[in-house]
């Protein structure tokens, strides 16, 4: 169950990201709440993985999956960038978040 809190927590970081995006300083009060919430769980679901999972372990694929989750999201919704480059580093992070969960 810890893998599955751990991905869960990571997604919860695109979230927190993505509504940073929209806080306008934390003036617009839904999108701050939408942050506020998913900070909480995110670092919560974290917490509770790094319990059964080595922390610079759990640490490094939570970063990893909020990262490449908020480059998708950037790209898809945000009109940044896609370029060939840009994907084949998305592969090789998704390649190393895999190598880390391989290598527990």
């Amino acid at each position: 169950m810890a893998w599955f809190w751990l991905i869960l927590g990571g997604c919860f970081e695109v979230g927190f990201t993505t509504c940073l995006r929209f806080v306008d300083g934390f003036k617009n009060v839904p999108w701050t709440l939408g942050f506020l919430a998913s900070v909480i769980l995110s670092m919560g679901l974290l917490e509770l993985a790094s319990r059964s999972i080595p922390m610079g372990t759990a640490y490094a694929v939570w970063g990893g999956i909020g990262a490449l989750g908020t480059v998708i999201v950037g790209m898809i919704w945000f009109g940044e960038p896609i370029n060939a480059l840009r994907l084949l580093l998305i592969v090789g992070l998704v390649g190393c978040i895999a190598g880390l969960k391989l290598a527990h």
